[in-house]
């Protein structure tokens, strides 16, 4: 059982920061990517920014040079540092992971998510 737990949302005015932070526990044998999905009323749910597991990253256009996405291996943890927030951001945040697991008949691959959190950016 694998679970990935979301934290950090939140309100926030206009211009300012918010980090988020995902862990993910349970029966892992390896975590390739992980990253952030978001996804805001009437809309689809987009990709914001993921990390592999060698540290190589990718970022929607709209959120490079004010996101950040890091992780730590050892934590199991990846995090998604906003700067300069805007009302455009405003959406529910959701992890996810490719996360291996050691199962009775082999290693087994599967995307899991977290639960999502709320952001919302407004004055």
């Amino acid at each position: 059982q694998v679970q990935l737990v979301e934290s950090g949302g939140g309100l926030v005015q206009p211009g300012g920061p918010l980090r988020l932070s995902c862990a993910a526990s349970g029966s892992i044998f390896s975590i390739n990517t992980m990253g952030w999905y978001r996804q805001a009323p009437q809309k689809q749910r987009e990709l914001v920014a993921s990390i592999t597991a060698f540290g190589t990253t990718n970022y929607a256009d709209s959120v490079k040079g004010r996101f950040t996405i890091s992780r730590d291996n050892a934590k199991n943890t990846v995090y998604l540092q906003m700067n300069n927030l805007k009302p455009g951001d405003t959406a529910v945040y959701y992890c996810n992971a490719r996360i291996t697991t050691a199962q009775a008949m082999g290693f087994i691959v599967n995307d899991y998510w977290g639960q999502g959190t709320q952001v919302t950016v407004s004055s």
